[in-house]
């Protein structure tokens, strides 16, 4: 199927969810006022589909003498059908054989949890995205330093992430 099918069919539907179905002056004979209203309604689903990310900010690993891992989260609406984790994921330890490590465990609403494949980076920066297989009541983001020679995390910190911590931040 070519990209553009797949985009006209989604506008489509997203059209017909929208537009009143009973309003007399919903079908105008006027094509420009109708390629107009058509306008304003795929924006307006787009709007309501793409929900800004929320910035968590910042979660780092436990300190040591050569350093720590650091990463600036940003998550999706617990509401969505598949929760995202991203953000960029910092190496600040001094030691070669170290490097910055973060995973996310999704606690699912129809219950059980899941891990996401964990991402890493050896560089000073990096960007990770972690994704869940569902809709999503909590999440774990862990934050660890990975000593690469043993395979093995260090000094990790987890912050857990509920809709009602969100819920009490001001917008």
């Amino acid at each position: 199927m070519s990209k553009n099918l797949v985009i006209g069919g989604l506008l489509s539907a997203a059209f017909a969810m929208v537009l009143p179905v009973s309003s007399a002056h919903a079908v105008t004979s006027d094509a420009t006022s109708s390629h107009a209203l058509t306008a304003q309604t795929a924006q307006a689903a787009a709007n309501r589909a793409a929900a800004p990310p929320i910035h968590w900010g910042p979660v780092r690993s436990k300190s040591g003498h050569h350093g720590y891992a650091a990463a600036d989260v940003w998550l999706t609406r617990f509401t969505a059908e598949t929760f995202v984790v991203s953000g960029t994921l910092r190496d600040r330890d001094a030691h070669s054989g170290h490097c910055a490590y973060v995973r996310a465990r999704f606690h699912y609403v129809g219950g059980g949890t899941g891990w996401a494949r964990p991402k890493s980076t050896c560089a000073s920066r990096a960007s990770f995205r972690l994704s869940s297989d569902g809709q999503v009541k909590r999440v774990d983001v862990k934050v660890c330093v990975l000593d690469k020679q043993r395979r093995t995390t260090l000094r990790c910190h987890a912050d857990a992430i509920t809709p009602a911590i969100i819920a009490n931040w001001p917008q």
